[in-house]
């Protein structure tokens, strides 16, 4: 079973835990289609609420912009010409809302925790080992991705991240806000639902194997959706290696600790030393 501690105003108490379980029976044939079930019902769902998330806050964004511009006087042919794409700070505030309400919404609809669960997991967020743990694994886990970036430069593979430019543009206006997005927020709604959710339910059901594939492979693909960015095959190839290799990271750690707080936390140093490199490197 998992719980959570809690994590900013909306995901307070949503932060979960999960202990290690003990080796069980082989599943039977039904109960491994409840579980790959539950999945794909996981996904799909995440995948709804992202879209629609998304939509809303895209057309509050354009309301606010043309009541914005409509003040300055722009008659609605300019109001339409000016809308254009969502600055910096625009996209990444949806990318949040759309976020937060996947990680929220499939939390408390599919993967509750319960109070218990709750303490066990601020106890276990108490223990030195598990801020070790958070530490070695957020550092290795940036210095592994630094590895493979190196051996991509020798091989000629040169990949973008997508969400590069955005980054860079995000720095130069807001900065501050780029890294409590980058370091706090981002790392808890995506822990709370790769890890808890989705990775918990197979955790839970006994085969925490083929959740930390399976979540990872859904977390290397919301970074980098093959054809959604002009990198080349082996570029992309390879960005799916290093997010995916961060995702098995994180579950691991969630397993071996008991609390999701560890991943959160080490999935937060690993974006603020990669941010720090970014910059100062």
């Amino acid at each position: 079973m998992s719980e959570p501690g809690g994590a900013g105003p909306a995901a307070s108490g949503a932060i979960a835990a999960t202990a290690a379980p003990a080796r069980v029976p082989r599943l039977p044939p039904a109960r491994w289609r409840s579980l790959l079930g539950g999945f794909l019902l996981d996904v799909l769902l995440a995948v709804l609420v992202m879209f629609a998330a998304l939509l809303l806050a895209g057309i509050a964004w354009g309301l606010w912009r043309g009541i914005a511009l409509a003040r300055d006087g722009a008659d609605s042919a300019a109001i339409t010409a000016a809308l254009g794409t969502p600055g910096a700070l625009a996209q990444i505030v949806m990318t949040l809302a759309g976020m937060s309400a996947v990680a929220l919404t499939l939390y408390f609809l599919r993967h509750p925790a319960s109070a218990e669960e709750r303490r066990h997991s601020v106890a276990r967020l108490r223990l030195p080992s598990t801020w070790a743990w958070a530490a070695a694994v957020g550092l290795a886990v940036f210095l592994g991705s630094s590895l493979l970036g190196w051996l991509a430069g020798k091989a000629g593979i040169e990949a973008e991240p997508t969400n590069l430019a955005l980054i860079d543009q995000a720095l130069q206006q807001w900065p501050l806000f780029l890294v409590l997005f980058a370091v706090v927020l981002a790392p808890a709604y995506e822990e709370l639902l790769f890890r808890r959710v989705l990775f918990g339910r197979f955790l839970a059901g006994g085969r925490p194997w083929a959740g930390l594939v399976l979540s990872s492979l859904a977390f290397a693909l919301i970074h980098e959706l093959p054809g959604a960015s002009a990198n080349p095959p082996l570029a992309v190839a390879y960005l799916l290696l290093v997010y995916a290799g961060m995702g098995a990271a994180f579950a691991w750690l969630y397993w071996r600790t008991g609390t999701l707080w560890a991943p959160v936390l080490a999935h937060g140093l690993n974006n603020a030393v990669a941010l720090a490199f970014h910059v100062f490197g």
